[in-house]
């Protein structure tokens, strides 16, 4: 399973991301390439602790082992709701967006001794693994959205 935690991985990722132009288009969702890249960027800060987001009351998928089978297997599923507060701030360019995830993913993967995670608000709480799996897992998503 591809980690964040695998410089490849990211390295992967970010090439993804920036073959995207202001022409894509979402083949899925509502949002637009800057707006994608701005949910990315905060959804690291989220992981990071840096934007506090509310948690939400998804029964099942909060506890082990469930919430490991649902990033590990099952997937980030199209059209799934998210957090607000993740959607919340307007983005900045593209470009500026891509520079903000490359910085967000490096800061990100910079944690890999941590020891505390924060709760995610569907996920509940995570292991360092499953942090570094859902990092891949949700930006893959994402740029798979777009067609990269």
């Amino acid at each position: 399973m591809k980690s964040l935690w695998d410089e490849s991985a990211r390295r992967e990722l970010i090439g993804r991301a920036r073959r995207l132009t202001p022409e894509h288009r979402a083949l899925w969702g509502k949002f637009t390439v800057d707006r994608m890249l701005a949910h990315l960027v905060d959804a690291f800060g989220m992981g990071l602790g840096e934007i506090e987001v509310r948690q939400r009351k998804v029964p099942v998928i909060r506890f082990w082992p469930f919430n490991v089978l649902f990033i590990r297997i099952i997937g980030m599923p199209k059209n799934a709701p998210t957090a607000r507060e993740i959607i919340a701030r307007p983005p900045l360019s593209i470009d500026a967006e891509l520079r903000a995830l490359e910085s967000a993913m490096e800061r990100f993967a910079a944690q890999h001794d941590r020891r505390d995670w924060p709760r995610h608000p569907a996920f509940g709480k995570l292991s360092r693994d499953s942090w570094g799996v859902l990092g891949y897992v949700h930006t893959d998503h994402h740029l798979r959205q777009f067609g990269v």
